[in-house]
Order: structure tokens, then C-alpha cells, then sequence
């Protein structure tokens, strides 16, 4: 078998060698680490401990109780945006309040707070030479609050309207009782304030009231006189007396000729009746007549008599001729009756027309008086307009004044915040920690010692190593102490393997190898060319799956290319082959190249996974075409679902991604399937790849042109894998028992 072997001279790190030499001085180490931490315990001990205490308030509009929630009440109130909380925090770090504590506390006789009243010898050397300033030349007032400054912390605690104020100091009582302090004076100065602002209120207020009552009088004396002056009569809220007649004219005038109408229609009827000679009872307006009505019924009862009296008596009768006398009178009592009512008719026609016109004639007269009135009433809105705006002021005024009155005592203003959290004595120091800095500085010495004496080793060239491919480099050694003993084994070396040669930098420049067929027949152990016919191999192990693994594995192979020329029997071994490195504990991934998609069928899942054609075809990730196998721990780049022809444009971009796997991987396996030689140089771009040639069931004379073939296009050095290795890992045991 042949096989690529390079003798690089870089040099890799030696990492056991750098733990060795931490381990060689760990004593040295642990008394450095030991002296730094009782170094750190006594120094921290030995400075004089600082003390800080807290206090927290919470900034919120408040108002007295007997204030209403009115709108008035709500617009007064500050607007709690960050800007105010900030101003706030401000206001709490202001030099005029600094002052005030200061005073109340009588800060300025300690001297913690104004170290530099008693300057030492040095400073006073350093003063008296003109290079530093006389820190006596500033107030004493200054200086405390430029160190109160110092030891103060005020700040927004986050996404909230708490303010926190802290203060360190060497005395853990003046620690606590100088924030409490600053609190209750922002607090005072917060209800100073609005005491200042409602008294200014009021004071504004007063002549202002006063002359709005003025303005009031003089504006509703003058829509008095304008309504005396115009003669305007108010009848209602809207309404005046001029508007109130010509309403009511209006409504007679319509009553009238209504009434009118109504007359007008019954002597109509009346006098058509009579003139057509209609009886006078289909007339309702003579039937609703008392006379007729009287009349009817005087004559019901004569024709009642006359009905009675004509059985037993004759017409010649007198007593019949006198009732039909009386009967005939009462008929012409009736007829002019009828008439009267005609009469009657037509006259209250002739009545109601006279008043509509009466009516008019006054309807007229209101109408013009009403729009002179009207006239009038313009100056006189406008005139009660002035009058309302300059009352709703006063009133405005006057609610202000009661509200600012009522808020004159300091009781009655309370300031917008509130103290939740008062600060305590504290009992333990914030400054120093001595634990902590203890441990600190212990950890800190032990990271630099062993940093210092791994810079010395690397330094002083004893912490490399060569890389090389026998077990030296980390590739090689580190793979075989991760090994088991009997996998170790199993991966040596086969006994024949050819130096490989260097490849040019441009293989399609070398002109092809005449003599590779006489090489690969004396590795091979190949009769000459008369006795072809009758092949034999010595040793069929050398070129086997388990020596060709044993051989990618120490060489430190990190890129191979498989050439199936008998098409999947040769695909086949490729997948064996990638399992039997990836069961040795190396990490394999196996990209299928074949047009069949046989190691795709055999290790991926389903045949339908994203592969390589569609990663070169750019319609799928780089990391959804990497799948597990089946089988075991190696990995799978599958054939794809894109157009070969297609994705075949993108055939430069494949040794992009076999760098980018080999990354990842410790073996990169791209199985191209039976691919010719000038398809594989076009394939691998003049990479470092090792070419291995699988055929199960080779023939010596197609292994010989297929060897001249890839000679020609610079690859001498191919790497044989015949059958031998087509048997499992069981069988392998099972044989060797």
C-alpha cells in the first residue's frame, strides 16, 4: 500500500510539560501564595475601618387631607418623571444643604472633615517653597464640603422613585445620623418651599380679589342701565317681553284662522245643501243645532199622534187635519231654522276673518318692535358676556385664595417624599473586607506565580515539542494514549508503505510518471506484464479496511479522497472504512459525491436529507447537511436533493467546505464514487488530499491504468483498499480465535 508521509518541523506546545514544571515548584508557589494572603490579612487588618449607613426616601406628590382630588388640586401637583427624580437627587447633593447639616452636626470641628487645618511638616515645607497651595486660604466651609462631598452617595435606586443617600465615615454613629439628617433638611427646605409658594399666592391674590369684586359691580351696573335705557324686559333666562307677544300673537293669529277656516267650510256646506234641496238632517252642522233638534222632536210626536189617531179615525178629521196643520208649521219652523244657522255660519266666517286681519296688523307692528328689540339685545349679551367672564374669574380667584389661605401652616404642605428606610448604626466596617481581600490577594499571587513560571518554560524553549505524524505531535500521540491497548495495536502500521511524495503546487503542470505502473507492481507484488492474467497478493492485510484506518489514523490524515471504480462495492468499503475510524474514538464525517448515493442509503437516515448538492447548489445550511450515521458515531454529508448539474457549478466552493469539516473533524472522507482523474485534480484544486482507491475485488491490470490515469494529473502516491476489509468487527474477532 502506498501511503503520503510528510516530515513537517513546526512545533506544537507541550502542555504536560508546563503542568509538570507548575508541579515541580508548587512550593515556592504555596509560600508565595501563603506570604501575599498574610501580607493582605495584615494590611487590611492594620487600616482604620470605614463605616457607611443608608438612608432611603420615596419621591411622591402628597397633599393634605381636606384637599379635594379636583382637577384644580391634580394640576398643581409635580410631574414624577426621571427628570424630576433626577432634580432631586440634585437638590439632595445641593452645597446650601451640605451647610446646613454641617451646622446642625457641627462638622466643623472634627477633623475627619477638614484633615488639611493641621498640615504637616512636609506640606507646610511644600507651601512655604510656593509648590502647593495654602489650603488654609479657603474657608473653612469649603473644605468641609468639598470632603463631605466625597464621602457622600446619593442615587435613583433602578426603575423605581426611591432615593438612597449613603455616607461612609470613621464613626459608625455619624455615619448613621448624618444621612437622617440630610433627609430631614431636604424634607424642611421641600416644605419651606411650598409654604413660600401658597404665602406669595396669597399675597397676589388679596388685591386681585379685590379688584375683580370692582370689575364685577361696574359690568352687571351696566347691563342694568343698558336693559333700563332699551326698555328690554326679561321674562325668562332666554326669552324678553317684546319675544313673549309676538310668541303669543303668533299662536292667536293661527288659532283665529283656523276657527276661520272652520266657518268658512260649514256655511258652505249648509248653503250647498240647501240649494240642492238635500234634507236637512244629512247637515251636521243644523243637526247639531238645540232649536232643530226641539223641533224634530215636536215633530217625531205629531207624526206619532197622526199614526195613532188614523185607525180609528178619517183623514177628513178634524182632529187628523189640525195635527197635519200643526205637522206643516213645524216643518216651516224647521226650514228657517235651517236658514238661521246658514246665516249664522257665514257670519262667524265673516267675524274670524276680521280678527285674522286684526291680527296681522298687530303681528306686524311686534315684528318690527322685536327687531329693534333684538338690536338691542346684541349690546346687551355682550354687556352680560364681560359681566359672566370677569364673575367665573373672581370666583376662580376667590376658590385659590381659600386654597392657599388653607395651606399657610406647615402642617397643611407636607413635602412631595417621604422617608421609608432610616439609617441604623452600622456594626460591621464597609471598608476593609478582610476576608474577602484576603482571599483576593492569595488567588491573585497564586495565578501569577503560575503564570510566571509557564512564561518561563515557554520562554526558555523546554515547553515544545515537534510536530510530527509518528506519535509526537497532536495528532498522533495524543490519538494513541486516548486509544485502547488492542486498538493501538491494531492500528500500526502495514509493513509495506511507500514515502509519500510532495505535491507541486499546481498539479496539472506535471507531466505524467511513466514509471508509477512498475511502482504500484512492485507494491503490489504484481506478476509482469506477460503473467497479468493470474494476479495474487502476499498479504491481503496490508491493503485491508483495518490497516488503511490504522494507516489515515497515525499519519494524521486530515483529508481523503475515495475512488470506487466498481461503483457501490467500492462505496460500500468507504462506509466500513468511516466506521472503523469513528469506533477507534476519531470523529469521521463522510461526504457522498457517487451519482448512485449508496453511502447515503447506508448511513443516513432517509434518502431524502439535505446534502452536498444542495449545499453547493446554496438552497440548505452548512449545518442542516451534516447527519448522523445509522450505525455508528461517524457522520454523513448526504447526497442531496438538488440537480447534480446544477450543483456541480459550484464544485470550487468543495474545498472550502472539506477546510471548514476538517476544523471540526479529525477525518474528512469525500467518497466521489467512480470518478476519472482529471474529474478528481478538477475536484480537489490542488489540495494536499490522499487518494484512496477502493476496490473490493481489484484487478491488477485496471489498477495499473487507473494508477497511470492519476499519475498523469500529479497524484504518484495513491492508497490501495481491497476486500480485506469487508468483514465486520465480530467476524474480525471471531477470526482471529
Amino acid at each position: 500500500m502506498s501511503s503520503v508521509g510528510n516530515s513537517r518541523q513546526d512545533e506544537d506546545i507541550d502542555l504536560a510539560q508546563l503542568f509538570r514544571a507548575v508541579w515541580q515548584r508548587k512550593g515556592r508557589i504555596l509560600a508565595a501564595t501563603a506570604l501575599a494572603a498574610g501580607l493582605a490579612f495584615v494590611g487590611a487588618n492594620a487600616i482604620s475601618p470605614r463605616y457607611q449607613a443608608e438612608t432611603r426616601i420615596l419621591i411622591e406628590a402628597r397633599e393634605p387631607n381636606f384637599m379635594g382630588q379636583g382637577a384644580n388640586s391634580a394640576d398643581l401637583q409635580p410631574l414624577l418623571d426621571e427628570l424630576n427624580i433626577a432634580s432631586q437627587v440634585q437638590m439632595l447633593r445641593s452645597v446650601d444643604l451640605i451647610k446646613q447639616v454641617a451646622r446642625d452636626l457641627k462638622l466643623y470641628e472634627r477633623e475627619e472633615f477638614d484633615p488639611v487645618a493641621s498640615p504637616s511638616a512636609m506640606d507646610e515645607l511644600l507651601i512655604l517653597l510656593g509648590l502647593k497651595k495654602n489650603p488654609l486660604e479657603r474657608a473653612p466651609e469649603d473644605r468641609v464640603v468639598d470632603t463631605f462631598l466625597e464621602k457622600l452617595s446619593v442615587y435613583q435606586v433602578e426603575r423605581s422613585r426611591v432615593i438612597a443617600v449613603a455616607f461612609t465615615s470613621k464613626d459608625p454613629e455619624l455615619a448613621a445620623a448624618i444621612p437622617n439628617a440630610m433627609v430631614d433638611v431636604y424634607l424642611s427646605l421641600q416644605r419651606g418651599a411650598k409654604l413660600d409658594s401658597n404665602s406669595q399666592a396669597a399675597r397676589w391674590l388679596e388685591p386681585e380679589i379685590a379688584n375683580l369684586r370692582e370689575k364685577v359691580k361696574e359690568a352687571e351696573q351696566k347691563v342694568a342701565d343698558y336693559r333700563a335705557a332699551h326698555d328690554i324686559v326679561q321674562t325668562s333666562d332666554t326669552g324678553t317681553f317684546s319675544g313673549q307677544q309676538l310668541n303669543d300673537i303668533s299662536a292667536e293669529l293661527a288659532r283665529v284662522r283656523s276657527e276661520m277656516a272652520d266657518a268658512e267650510a260649514k256655511a258652505e256646506n249648509v248653503r250647498a245643501a240647501l240649494a240642492a234641496g238635500r234634507p236637512a238632517d244629512m247637515i251636521d252642522a243644523v243637526v247639531s243645532n238645540a232649536t232643530i233638534q226641539r223641533l224634530k222632536e215636536s215633530e217625531a210626536g205629531v207624526r206619532a199622534q197622526i199614526s195613532e189617531l188614523s185607525i180609528t179615525l178619517l183623514d177628513g178629521h178634524p182632529r187628523i187635519k189640525a195635527l197635519r196643520a200643526q205637522l206643516a208649521g213645524i216643518r216651516q219652523q224647521i226650514a228657517s231654522e235651517t236658514a238661521n244657522v246658514a246665516a249664522s255660519l257665514k257670519n262667524d266666517a265673516s267675524v274670524a276673518r276680521l280678527r285674522e286681519k286684526q291680527l296681522v296688523a298687530k303681528l306686524n307692528m311686534l315684528k318690527a318692535d322685536y327687531a329693534q328689540a333684538d338690536s338691542n339685545e346684541v349690546g346687551l349679551r355682550e354687556l352680560e358676556r364681560e359681566a359672566a367672564a370677569q364673575r367665573q374669574l373672581l370666583e376662580t380667584y376667590l376658590s385659590r385664595y381659600r386654597e392657599a389661605t388653607t395651606r399657610l401652616e406647615s402642617a397643611a404642605s407636607p413635602a412631595d417624599a417621604r422617608v421609608i428606610s432610616k439609617a441604623s448604626e452600622p456594626i460591621e466596617p464597609d471598608f476593609p473586607k478582610v476576608i474577602p481581600i484576603t482571599i483576593v490577594a492569595a488567588l491573585a499571587v497564586l495565578v501569577l506565580s503560575v503564570v510566571i513560571v509557564m512564561l518561563t518554560e515557554l520562554f526558555s524553549g523546554r515547553a515544545f515539542k515537534p510536530a510530527d505524524g509518528n506519535g509526537n505531535g497532536p495528532d498522533g500521540g495524543r490519538d494513541r494514549e486516548r486509544l485502547p491497548e488492542r486498538e493501538h495495536d491494531r492500528y500500526d502500521e502495514p509493513q509495506t508503505v511507500r514515502p509519500r511524495r510532495d505535491l507541486p503546487a499546481n498539479l496539472l503542470s506535471v507531466a505524467p510518471d511513466k514509471a508509477l505502473t512498475a511502482e504500484m507492481e512492485e507494491v503490489l507484488d504484481l506478476p509482469s506484464a506477460a503473467a497479468a492474467a493470474a494476479p495474487a497478493v502476499d498479504d491481503k492485510d496490508e491493503f485491508s479496511i483495518e490497516s488503511v484506518a490504522g494507516y489515515l489514523v497515525t499519519s494524521g490524515v486530515r483529508t481523503a479522497l475515495a475512488i470506487s471504480p466498481t461503483g457501490d462495492d467500492g462505496s460500500t468499503a468507504t462506509v466500513m472504512l468511516a466506521r472503523e475510524i469513528a469506533e477507534g474514538g476519531r470523529h469521521v464525517v463522510l461526504i457522498d459525491m457517487t451519482g448512485s448515493g449508496c453511502p447515503t442509503t447506508l448511513m443516513a437516515s432517509r434518502k431524502d436529507l439535505p446534502g452536498i448538492t444542495d449545499l453547493l447548489s446554496g438552497t440548505a445550511a452548512f449545518g442542516d447537511t451534516i447527519h448522523p450515521d445509522r450505525l455508528s458515531s461517524a457522520h454523513i454529508v448526504p447526497k442531496g436533493n438538488s440537480d447534480i448539474r446544477r450543483a456541480m457549478r459550484g464544485a470550487d466552493r468543495l474545498s472550502m467546505i472539506t477546510d471548514a469539516l476538517a476544523e471540526a473533524y479529525d477525518l474528512v472522507i469525500v467518497e466521489c464514487g467512480p470518478a476519472n482523474a482529471e474529474g478528481v485534480a478538477r475536484l480537489s484544486r490542488n489540495h494536499r488530499y490522499e487518494i484512496i482507491l477502493s476496490a473490493p475485488r481489484p484487478d491488477m491490470k485496471d489498477l495499473a491504468a487507473i494508477m497511470d490515469e492519476f499519475e498523469k494529473v500529479g497524484y504518484a502516491d495513491l492508497v490501495l483498499m481491497t476486500a480485506g476489509g469487508l468483514q465486520s468487527r465480530d467476524e474480525r474477532k471471531r477470526s482471529a480465535a
